[in-house]
């Protein structure tokens, strides 16, 4: 099948905006991108076209958002709803997630951390094309130390010892994982816990990053503090969640080695989310607390060049501040970084890292017909997110709203 966007301007982190574009689709691919005039012309001269007039639409790569959870419990009557849920009714709530989540122009995401293995079944079903949802790439279980953080939940596996976390590598593995998710801190979920708890030792973190990597799978850990996640990214890890107490010396560090940073600014400024799930006391002042130090630790990352991505721990479709949580982490980067780094963050940064950049992550020939169109230019302002009203993956449109 041919398709034919114009009427539009392409913008992506790559290149210099293509005004008055043409993107020429066949099938789930981009077969070529450019003015307008020339792009119609080969796409009619080779046969039967769908033309789709965007009506001087910004289109951009789809989002990539690197920390979902598409069962999130956290503490409190909103999460305890999803933990009590029986494995029919997980299903369908996840799928249902997944569906908003393109809805808003997410393309892909990565989860980290699902319960029960549901998200292996939802990623069959999207790949089937039985249900509408991103393309996903998922950890499968976090591995957690035997009380750690996340413990009480489906979405965790416990284990101790080297030998214990190398098999919990392998089982993800064997379930499917395309990377591991480790927790080796306490965070802002766990009630006996601090954030700066450390929560395993240097012989288990080497377990988990030396196993994943001999099977090609690349490790990113929930940490906090400093002193333990210098210690994994001289293992070699690959990326840390949330960072929430970095210092200079650990974020010149994990630039150095190329440890990426997904800072999920969201989860220390989200009373309104909280409060909308019922969440406790007790985790609503240790995460709103933690807020000043985490902008500091990630405005440490920044100075020191580490790779900052999109994710926004927050489902995320999930409305919040007039917004989609994606969209709201997004321009949470942005105050930081400017609109062209924070395209840079959603899109093409995370492709790369999930090792995907022949197929993903620009508006070019031969990459996956995943993208999105908007009103307002994404490069003046990350809020022209907030306006998405096309959505296209793999070359099937599943939102096209009438103007």
């Amino acid at each position: 099948m041919n398709q034919l966007l114009g009427n539009c301007t392409v913008v992506d982190a790559r290149a210099l905006p293509v005004k008055d574009a043409g993107v020429w689709v066949t099938d789930d691919r981009i077969t070529a991108v450019g003015p307008y005039g020339k792009i119609a012309r080969q796409a009619r001269e080779s046969g039967p076209v769908v033309e789709r007039d965007l009506n001087g639409a910004f289109v951009t790569p789809g989002l990539v958002n690197m920390h979902t959870h598409f069962s999130l419990s956290l503490p409190g009557g909103g999460g305890n709803a999803v933990k009590d849920m029986g494995p029919h009714d997980l299903a369908l709530y996840m799928a249902d997630g997944a569906r908003r989540t393109l809805d808003c122009g997410v393309t892909t995401v990565r989860n980290v951390a699902e319960k029960d293995h549901a998200d292996f079944a939802l990623r069959r079903a999207i790949k089937a094309g039985r249900v509408p949802g991103p393309r996903m790439y998922t950890a499968g279980r976090a591995l957690v130390c035997t009380g750690g953080h996340g413990h009480e939940s489906g979405d965790t596996m416990e284990c101790d010892g080297p030998v214990g976390f190398r098999h919990g590598v392998r089982s993800q593995i064997k379930a499917g994982a395309d990377l591991i998710k480790v927790m080796i801190s306490g965070g802002l979920a766990g009630e006996h816990e601090a954030i700066s708890t450390p929560q395993l030792f240097a012989d288990e973190m080497s377990a988990v990053i030396e196993t994943a990597h001999a099977w090609g799978r690349k490790v990113t850990a929930h940490a906090g503090p400093a002193e333990v996640i210098g210690a994994a990214v001289e293992l070699g890890l690959d990326c840390v969640e949330h960072g929430y107490q970095l210092t200079p010396q650990v974020a010149a560090l994990m630039a150095a080695r190329g440890t990426a940073l997904v800072p999920t600014l969201l989860v220390t400024r989200c009373k309104e989310f909280f409060d909308e799930l019922g969440v406790p006391e007790w985790m609503q002042c240790r995460s709103l607390g933690a807020g000043p130090r985490h902008i500091e630790s990630f405005r440490m990352a920044l100075d020191a060049g580490v790779e900052i991505l999109l994710g926004s721990d927050m489902p995320p479709f999930w409305s919040f501040e007039g917004t989609n949580a994606t969209v709201r982490e997004l321009e949470n980067l942005a105050e930081h970084i400017g609109p062209e780094r924070a395209l840079h963050a959603g899109t093409r940064g995370p492709i790369r890292w999930l090792g995907l950049s022949d197929d993903l992550g620009t508006v070019e020939a031969g990459k996956y017909a995943d993208l999105i169109a908007m009103d307002a230019d994404p490069l003046d302002d990350t809020s022209a997110f907030r306006g998405v009203r096309f959505v296209m993956k793999g070359g099937v449109v599943s939102r096209e709203d009438q103007r």
